[in-house]
């Protein structure tokens, strides 16, 4: 349970004044490096995703020696080179009267008025520069017959701004960043470090310094120091084991800054995505993503008689088709927000009327779209995705509706950071899904990359100077001392008293169980003796854990159950915050549905007088009873509505 004391107030230092104003205000007011003296600094930038990469081949390029690191042995390796279906950005380009005000509205509707204003606003604001620079690294996004840039919709809005590389753009934007860092690592102003995994996080004199860092082929452990650190570590959707994320992803970075004195904001937040491969067996490892803009011509239904659900689609007549996202939302459609449709698969599925082996799967229908526009053009816009299924599933797509169902997929939460993106330590900044701060209760569809190389290319780069300038006197502590050899210590020693354990059962069976009750008790929908019941669990599942594992092999080479053992301790304390947290906070609000608050129609039910604030959790040393921060949000220029979509 949460410590006793009171919670404090968080300040997110963002500037005042009108709206549109405030990012080029602030900037300007910032403090700067001068290009001679950036030379003298060193930067720590941990992931190489599109947030990670884009910084450190940014700040690099600006001046300042930067040294990444990957767990990968690869950069283009990262996570984001599995997003699939675009990345949003105010141009306009379709004349359907989009602006920059209208994504920002976009995006805080979206996330049920949970999200930070100004930070928002920049992100929309910043987007346009997104698409400019994508471009010109020759990325190949998807044009009209004459040559302009194509874009189609996205889930709760009405424009379309979703710029895209077929169902291909994460990877497309990655290797424009992957060329722009490599070009800096051969300028030697960027310093690569791949399989190397972090462990730790060094704070000396109340400032992060440094990172302790494992060597996945040796098994060895180095401290790495600089002026500053940068986390673009992503999120943890992985806790629930079955997610849309490689198996890789973890929280550990975050996790570990936490337990150095990060604070770690909104965890509850977790988007379940509705368009994904529905779980077919007990021994599946991961779930697969298919692109949220398969929605813009795929028809989502079920049959209205629960008798029906056992028959083919082909043996159900169009009146006996329950398009329910087009009956309950007519003016949004297939296209509401990924925390709407997703629920509303579950009640469907929970009033009987799923299909599939599972009955937990919803019809996703091209065949109007076929007949409207041709195979041809259909195969153009989703050839690569249509071909993922038909391998995955062994249906054919073009000729028999896909079967979909939600899975975990992003987090909204993470830690928490100021308008700057810096934590509340002092030189810890964190980019990209790693935080919190732009998406609210719930992101929409193509925004994380958005936010992603919003935070990269345009963000970080200025604000971090404006840290930096104040520790131009500073120096950095060698990796040899007192508060890097005990990182150093305390990483080896969890390492090897997990190792020492030598009990009967496998990382796996944990992280599957633990990932099972995350699901059932903290995933699509939350109640209060759920969520008390999954924190009880969490407790017993992680005394046995450190009672009961077995973890093969050498711990000092080459060793995956290694690896994956620290990221399952994590896990396993990361569960109980972030069920404490959806604990607490006794609303709805997008992603985060607690079913005793939700209105007639089963929509999420906000209590905008005691729950607009972000909770921010402080680590007290005993994962039980973490403490309570809050920070407010105000709203100046949007109204506090329940959302509608219908």
């Amino acid at each position: 349970m949460p410590n006793a004391q009171p919670p404090t107030t968080l300040e997110s230092g963002a500037p005042g004044g009108p709206l549109e104003t405030r990012w080029s205000r602030h900037k300007a007011d910032l403090k700067l490096v001068g290009p001679t003296n950036r030379r003298k600094f060193s930067v720590i930038v941990v992931g190489t995703g599109l947030a990670g990469a884009s910084a450190a081949a940014t700040l690099a390029e600006q001046g300042y020696n930067v040294k990444a690191f990957t767990f990968h042995d690869s950069p283009r390796r990262a996570h984001s080179v599995a997003a699939q279906g675009g990345i949003n950005a105010a141009k306009n380009y379709q004349n359907d009267n989009d602006s920059t005000f209208r994504l920002y509205y976009d995006t805080i509707k979206g996330g049920d008025f949970r999200g930070r204003e100004s930070n928002t606003y920049r992100l929309a604001e910043v987007s346009a520069n997104i698409i400019d620079q994508a471009v010109a690294q020759g990325v190949p996004f998807a044009r009209e017959y004459g040559g302009t840039l194509a874009n189609r919709t996205f889930g709760g809005v009405l424009v379309s701004r979703t710029f895209y590389a077929r169902g291909q753009t994460g990877q497309q934007l990655l290797l424009g960043a992957y060329s722009s860092l490599n070009r800096m690592v051969d300028t030697g102003k960027v310093e690569l470090h791949t399989r190397k995994e972090m462990h730790d996080l060094i704070v000396v004199d109340g400032k992060a310094r440094g990172i302790v860092v494992r060597d996945l082929k040796t098994g060895k452990f180095e401290a790495h120091m600089a002026h500053a650190v940068v986390l673009g570590t992503g999120g943890y959707a992985n806790v629930f084991y079955l997610s849309t994320n490689a198996m890789n992803c973890n929280v550990t970075a975050a996790w570990r800054a936490h337990k150095r004195g990060a604070f770690m904001a909104n965890p509850c937040y977790t988007q379940i995505h509705p368009t994904c491969i529905p779980q077919h067996g007990d021994y599946q490892s991961k779930l697969t993503l298919m692109s949220e803009s398969l929605r813009n011509d795929g028809r989502v239904w079920v049959p209205r008689n629960p008798a029906d659900a056992g028959k083919s689609p082909e043996q159900i007549a169009a009146a006996d088709r329950y398009y329910y996202l087009e009956e309950k939302y007519p003016t949004f459609g297939n296209m509401v927000p990924r925390d709407v449709a997703s629920r509303n698969a579950k009640y469907v599925c929970d009033d009987g009327l799923g299909v599939g082996a599972t009955k937990r799967a919803v019809y996703l229908d091209f065949a109007d779209a076929i007949r409207r526009d041709g195979e041809d053009t259909i195969r153009s816009k989703y050839g690569n995705l249509f071909h993922m299924y038909a391998k995955i599933t062994g249906d054919n797509p073009y000729k028999t509706p896909m079967r979909i169902y939600p899975a975990p997929h992003y987090t909204m939460g993470g830690l928490w950071v100021d308008y700057n993106l810096m934590s509340n330590l002092p030189g810890l900044f964190v980019i990209g899904e790693a935080n919190f701060s732009d998406h609210g209760a719930n992101r929409l569809g193509a925004s994380a990359l958005m936010q992603g190389l919003a935070d990269g290319y345009f963000v970080l780069p200025y604000t971090i100077a404006g840290y930096l300038a104040g520790e131009l006197h500073a120096t950095v502590p060698s990796a040899d001392c007192d508060e890097a050899k005990a990182a150093i210590d305390d990483s080896k020693n969890a390492i090897q008293s997990l190792f020492d354990v030598k009990g009967s059962r496998s990382v796996e069976s944990f992280h599957r169980e633990l990932g099972l009750l995350m699901l059932d008790k903290v995933g699509v929908s939350r109640n209060r003796e759920g969520l008390e019941h999954a924190i009880g669990r969490i407790r017993e599942i992680r005394d046995e854990f450190k009672q009961n594992v077995r973890i093969p092999g050498d711990p000092n080479m080459v060793n995956p159950e290694i690896e994956k053992a620290g990221r399952v301790a994590d896990f396993l304390e990361f569960a109980e915050c972030k069920a404490l947290d959806a604990l607490t906070r006794e609303e709805s609000a997008g992603g985060h549905f607690r079913e005793e608050h939700q209105t007639p129609e089963g929509e999420a039910k906000r209590d905008d007088e005691n729950f607009c604030h972000v909770t921010a959790w402080e680590y007290s040393g005993d994962v039980t009873a973490p403490v309570e921060h809050r920070e407010s949000l105000e709203f100046e220029y949007v109204k506090l509505t329940q959302r509608s979509y219908k």
